[in-house]
């Protein structure tokens, strides 16, 4: 039978194929290694081209890949992490009405810059989020994002280690599972328990190099974030039943200079707990069969799942814990709820939650690293063809976390730190000025889109402003 392929030697084993005589070769597209899509009514086309002898198949160059339900997983995972813990405290501070409202809105918001980010990423053929930034903005601007996904997400897996560390080796006035479980030990050092976390468990799952081999951790995580919401409501709908449930505060209070100062911190936390647009861009490009619009579908499913989780676990931990909830509410877990069966629910949630944040470290490193390696080794190879200098990277980064995780004293004060001024940069400033400044190149925004993107604008410099004064005042205040 006729072919335009010929037999090469064989090597290893293998029969290679070539094309005969080069036929063909004005037709691969030697960036992406598959044959060019080809229009049989294109004037300008060869009439010598023989069509029956073209490939039935052409490739798109991303047949592999996560798929969306991988997608989602990854998203939401990178979404739910520590921000959990820090609502209950927060809607303390801003009262079930206002808290509740404020998290459906900022989850909206986030999910309609995300969506933007996806449109200009495509439209720039952006492979980061750096690429993106700098497509619209310039290298100085590209730089400026990838030192904030850097403080950023180091600040976030600090918070990780520190709860880690809270939950099973104990605090100043809490106690630990392993004390529980096991009395006093060397377990009662918290660097240690942390360390020994670091090395069993959250290094070999950071050595991982692609964001989809992480598909599968990431959906564990979720079913846990998910139990451990669904024990929260549980014991909350319980003790209401019972009447054991006092009566929350449904607006926060404007009667103390006190109050006015935890508003102007309370609102970057929450702004903080929507971050992941860090991660869009990687999840997006090794997206089986990508398109904008599965993407956007991804965005708005993990926008309702999160949403749902954090309105669930901000009511529910509150109304438990009322005005002793703690800034990790995590923490209060360490005592008896008041229901049957408390002690065996009290080890789920906390223990089921600290595997919860071993599983979704790997997905924000992973970020990190890239950032980190796009900041200081941009001319180099990529990191997925350097295996030594991911590894070498992953093991500095850690090593830096764990240093942070033993000077931060809580993770309210990373969260009011982050969420006031990388976190807010990540998710509303940069997408905005991203989608206004790329407009103007041929992929214009309604007139929706446009006020919608001001409106985000201006919130996140109201915030980094309000969270910013907050901050400074609340050392003053205390030093």
């Amino acid at each position: 039978m006729d072919s335009n392929y010929s037999a090469v030697p064989p090597k290893d084993g293998f029969v290679e194929l070539q094309l005969k005589d080069g036929d063909f070769e004005s037709d691969l597209d030697r960036e992406n290694g598959f044959l060019k899509r080809v229009n049989p009514d294109d004037p300008e086309l060869d009439d010598d081209i023989d069509f029956d002898n073209l490939p039935l198949i052409f490739g798109d160059g991303n047949k592999s890949g996560s798929g969306i339900h991988g997608a989602v997983f990854n998203l939401t995972t990178t979404i739910v992490g520590a921000g959990i813990m820090a609502l209950p405290a927060a809607m303390k501070v801003l009262g079930l009405i206002l808290g509740f409202l404020l998290i459906i809105l900022i989850g909206v918001l986030s999910e309609i810059s995300v969506e933007l980010l996806i449109r200009f990423s495509v439209q720039c053929n952006g492979i980061s989020y750096g690429d993106v930034v700098q497509a619209a903005m310039g290298k100085t601007a590209r730089i400026v994002s990838e030192i904030c996904i850097i403080v950023n997400n180091a600040g976030v897996l600090v918070v990780y280690l520190i709860i880690i560390g809270d939950v099973m080796s104990g605090s100043l006035h809490h106690i630990g599972v392993f004390d529980q479980w096991l009395g006093h030990g060397f377990w009662d050092h918290r660097k240690v328990v942390v360390l020994i976390f670091l090395v069993i468990f959250l290094a070999p799952l950071c050595a991982l190099d692609k964001i989809d081999s992480l598909s599968l951790t990431s959906a564990a995580s979720v079913a846990l974030a998910v139990i451990f919401v669904f024990v929260a409501i549980f014991v909350a709908f319980v003790k209401f039943v019972e009447g054991k449930i006092e009566i929350p505060k449904m607006t926060p209070n404007f009667g103390s200079e006190n109050s006015i100062l935890d508003l102007f911190v309370v609102i970057p936390v929450m702004t903080n707990a929507y971050v992941c647009h860090f991660n869009v861009p990687p999840i997006y490009n090794e997206l089986e069969g990508r398109s904008p619009q599965k993407m956007y579908r991804v965005g708005r499913v993990t926008t309702v799942i999160c949403v749902l989780v954090y309105a669930s676990t901000a009511i529910s931990g509150y109304l438990l814990f009322g005005k002793e909830t703690e800034s990790d509410v995590l923490t209060n877990f360490d005592k008896d709820l008041g229901i049957r069966f408390s002690s065996a629910l009290t080890y789920i949630v906390r223990v089921g939650y600290v595997f919860h944040l071993i599983l979704v470290f790997p997905v924000i490193h992973f970020s990190l690293r890239q950032a980190v390696d796009a900041l200081f080794f941009k001319d180099r190879v990529p990191l997925t063809e350097s295996r030594k200098r991911c590894l070498a990277l992953t093991m500095v980064l850690l090593g830096l976390i764990y240093l942070g995780s033993t000077v931060v004293p809580n993770i309210w004060t990373a969260f009011k730190f982050t969420g006031a001024t990388t976190a807010v940069s990540l998710g509303f400033t940069f997408p905005s000025l991203v989608a206004l400044r790329l407009s103007k190149e041929g992929n214009r925004l309604s007139n929706t889109e446009r006020s919608l993107c001001w409106f985000m604008l201006i919130l996140a410099i109201t915030v980094s402003v309000l969270g910013v004064f907050g901050n400074v005042y609340s050392i003053k205040k205390l030093s």
